[in-house]
């Protein structure tokens, strides 16, 4: 069977996929769960892989969200198509985490029907259900406990406002900050106090200040998640959470020094404790990869999709994802595809409404289609594979 025909067969099979692959969208959408307790989540989508007849590994490589099937034969390349399913607190899917799951699943369908008749995927694929990328880092937990290990090319997509080859990106960490003061009435002996939150207050006005002095590419902001206990007692706890961006994790080790500075600034113009956690994982950018990403754009573009150019984005405009941690390991595409309108952005509560929509259901079908496809380009193309490898390589050396 020539790549065409395949292609075309793929297609077909998302087609009469389509009432399962929506279900998945909307069910994930109507009850969204936070990093690392997608049990809901986790569980629909292994049963529908199961019932189609592919076996599943879950709690997979120690996440208990997590999972893994595989298909295909083990004798050629392998390819992975990652599925998505958290959501963000209080906002739902403000980021489509159920169109990504939506996608991923509907490509290993369809490409689990194409195997059925006489095995004719020339290759592996391997659906990985991966928890936790809004907080945690899930991928690179999977990465370390060998997920990604025999893995020829990545893949996965995400929803958005406009189509894109690939998702502008940047590396992040995690950091949770603690102050311990000291209580006091604060009326009648306000000085026998230790204020936390005021120094928690001193650290995020120095953030704001150093915000002036960074790149375009850093970032920093954060939240207050203990405030205090009453307004009539002198804090004696406070708390924070904070997302520190760089290009590159060269220039994030840098600026999570000068953050750090401010913190400890607070600590000491108030006198409180300091206790500073930085996250388990880091998030890497994006390692793009040209090759791959024509493929999938072409196969795209084949089922009416028009894609902005990638070199007129506004500069500053990036976001992070662990998907970096990935495509730091293997060949890789982060592509992103229209499921709500161009003024859209994620993480507002209107894209959580467009997620759950007819629009985002176009997304979740074209996105099941092209993975399904260029899955197919990569699995039938060894001058493709190569080239996907060469590009990643000359893209740097590999981080851990």
């Amino acid at each position: 069977m020539d790549v065409a025909t395949r292609k075309k067969r793929v297609c077909e099979g998302v087609d009469r996929l389509r009432d399962t692959v929506l279900r998945i969208s909307r069910e994930i959408h109507a009850e969204p769960e936070l990093a690392f307790e997608e049990k809901r989540a986790a569980a629909l989508l292994t049963d529908v892989l199961e019932k189609a007849g592919i076996a599943v590994q879950r709690a997979a490589h120690g996440l208990p969200t997590a999972f893994e099937g595989r298909l295909g034969s083990v004798d050629g390349p392998c390819v992975a198509l990652l599925a998505e399913y958290d959501a963000l607190p209080e906002m739902g899917h403000a980021c489509g985490h159920n169109i990504i799951a939506a996608a991923s699943v509907g490509a290993a369908l369809a490409l689990h029907d194409l195997e059925i008749p006489d095995g004719t995927l020339p290759g592996q694929i391997r659906i990985l259900g991966t928890p936790a990328e809004e907080r945690g880092a899930g991928k690179e937990l999977l990465a370390r406990a060998g997920a990604f290990e025999e893995v020829d090319v990545a893949m996965m997509i995400h929803p958005a406002g406009v189509n894109l080859v690939s998702m502008p990106s940047i590396a992040v960490a995690e950091v949770e900050v603690r102050y311990r003061g000291l209580p006091a009435h604060a009326a009648a002996m306000p000085h026998r106090g230790v204020n936390a939150l005021d120094a928690l207050v001193l650290a995020y006005q120095s953030i704001a200040a150093l915000r002036q002095h960074i790149q375009v590419t850093e970032k920093v902001h954060g939240i207050i998640t203990d405030g205090g206990q009453a307004p009539n007692v002198i804090p004696e706890r406070s708390a924070g959470f904070f997302y520190v961006r760089a290009a590159d994790r060269t220039a994030l080790d840098a600026l999570k020094g000068r953050v750090e500075a401010c913190f400890r600034s607070g600590a000491e113009a108030t006198g409180a404790t300091l206790e500073v956690r930085w996250g388990e994982a880091e998030y890497a950018e994006l390692r793009r990869n040209e090759p791959l990403e024509v493929a999938f754009q072409q196969n795209a573009e084949a089922l009416g999709r028009a894609f902005f150019p990638f070199d007129k984005l506004p500069a500053g405009l990036q976001g992070s994802t662990d998907m970096g941690n990935v495509s730091h390991r293997v060949p890789s595409i982060h592509p992103m595809l229209a499921a709500a309108p161009l003024h859209c952005m994620t993480h507002q509560s209107e894209f959580a409404e467009w997620a759950g929509s007819e629009m985002g259901d176009g997304a979740a079908l074209d996105g099941a289609k092209a993975l399904a496809m260029t899955a197919i380009d990569v699995l039938s193309d060894e001058d493709l594979r190569t080239r996907a490898r060469e590009a990643f390589e000359g893209a740097g050396p590999l981080q851990s």
